[in-house]
């Protein structure tokens, strides 16, 4: 690499405006969609924000998820990563073969047909919470009153995890997904969270009920380790994503009042909506990052082995090559094939109970309040830019 190669010396980068990709990251896509980049601990990687280069490298299993062998554009992060040690059952930080063997035995519980059957109980969990919000009036948090609660029902129930401790599992998801989380607090709350969840496991194993857990222990292919690291990565994925998706797609839509009127217009359109805000909002805007297990060319650039590649999937979401009027949000916009739930071997597992809940969430919220407004200027909604995950804190709304 040469002197000029580009240092990030801060990541996740100043957003100019609140749901598009920095500036900076518009450029180098424009200017080179791969192109080295210097890390923060000089590590002397990639960066991708091209939308073909994203999913070649998302779906080739010559790069490696394991995070001792990733570098991070975050200051100290890499360190983090480093010294993380990956519970038995976290499968998103494991490559094949041991990805695949937990993989093969969860996609089952996460089909389409099954997320379907969920969607009565969805609806009326979604029901409940509009009926409480009304009931309280106006003003709300969206955050707290909505987007959060409802995510958060939904996996506690399908994996059996009792709702009345999600204070406890909130708030350890949240140190763990806090970018300036030290290793100490980090280590603490991920040992906090297993601990929980292997105590659930045990009494599982002994009094099992009708829930994901139970099923995984009744094949009795996993350990009693296995079982707590799966229900960890499944409950802080699973309430995290969708919560920040339901608060942020929503603050996209008030801000965008022809695109909301077309959706209230048209509630036939809520499947392309979706798949078009997520595509637009690209909440996972830290990476992934994957590191290069042998040498790999891509588009004609040599990735060495053991060097880290920083995929930037909200520039890659918004690739006009990819996605014509890419920055404009179009609810009627088909966005099959966009990155927001990765691609390969380790794209997310529970993407169909995240599109369900979605599907429901929106048309929901506005049928049920015609007037919904910002009850705050926009420019005063507090964003998520300090999270692994983007979103917003609090959303302050009236009706």
């Amino acid at each position: 690499m040469t002197e000029a190669t580009p240092q990030l010396d801060t990541f996740p980068m100043e957003r100019e405006r609140a749901f598009d990709p920095p500036d900076l990251l518009t450029h180098w896509r424009e200017e080179a969609p791969i192109r080295p980049l210097t890390f923060a601990d000089g590590h002397e990687g990639w960066i991708v924000t091209g939308y073909a280069p994203a999913r070649a490298i998302l779906a080739d299993s010559r790069f490696s998820s394991r995070p001792e062998l990733m570098h991070s554009p975050i200051p100290e992060r890499s360190a983090r990563l480093q010294s993380f040690i990956v519970p038995p059952g976290f499968f998103i930080r494991m490559d094949e073969p041991e990805h695949t063997r937990y993989r093969r035995l969860l996609t089952g519980q996460f089909t389409v047909r099954r997320m379907r059957l969920l969607e009565p109980r969805i609806e009326e969990i979604t029901r409940d919470h509009l009926d409480a919000m009304e009931r309280q009036g106006p003003p709300a948090d969206l955050v707290r009153d909505f987007a959060l609660p409802i995510p958060s029902l939904v996996i506690c129930e399908l994996l059996g995890v009792p709702y009345d401790d999600r204070e406890k599992f909130q708030r350890d998801s949240a140190v763990l997904l806090r970018l300036g989380s030290s290793v100490d607090q980090i280590t603490a709350a991920m040992a906090d969270l297993l601990t929980y969840l292997h105590d659930l496991v045990m009494r599982k194993m002994k009094e099992p009920a009708d829930d994901l857990l139970s099923g995984l222990i009744a094949g009795g292919e996993l350990t009693d380790r296995e079982l707590a690291g799966i229900g960890l990565l499944l409950l802080v994925a699973g309430h995290e994503t969708t919560a920040n998706m339901l608060a942020l797609g929503t603050f996209a839509l008030l801000s965008n009042p022809p695109q909301m009127a077309a959706l209230r217009r048209d509630p036939t359109l809520i499947q392309n909506a979706v798949e078009e805000l997520l595509r637009y909002l690209s909440i996972v805007h830290l990476g992934p990052i994957r590191t290069a297990l042998e040498d790999v060319e891509i588009d004609g650039h040599l990735i060495r082995t053991g060097q880290s590649v920083l995929l930037a999937l909200t520039a890659a979401n918004r690739d006009p090559g990819r996605f014509e009027g890419a920055d404009t949000l179009d609810v009627s916009r088909s966005a099959q094939g966009h990155l927001a739930f990765g691609h390969g071997i380790h794209q997310c597992l529970g993407q169909q109970l995240a599109r369900v809940e979605m599907r429901i969430g929106y048309p929901a919220l506005l049928a049920r309040f015609p007037g919904l407004a910002l009850a705050v200027p926009a420019d005063q909604v507090p964003m998520r830019t300090d999270m692994a995950i983007y979103g917003v804190h609090r959303l302050p709304v009236t009706w």
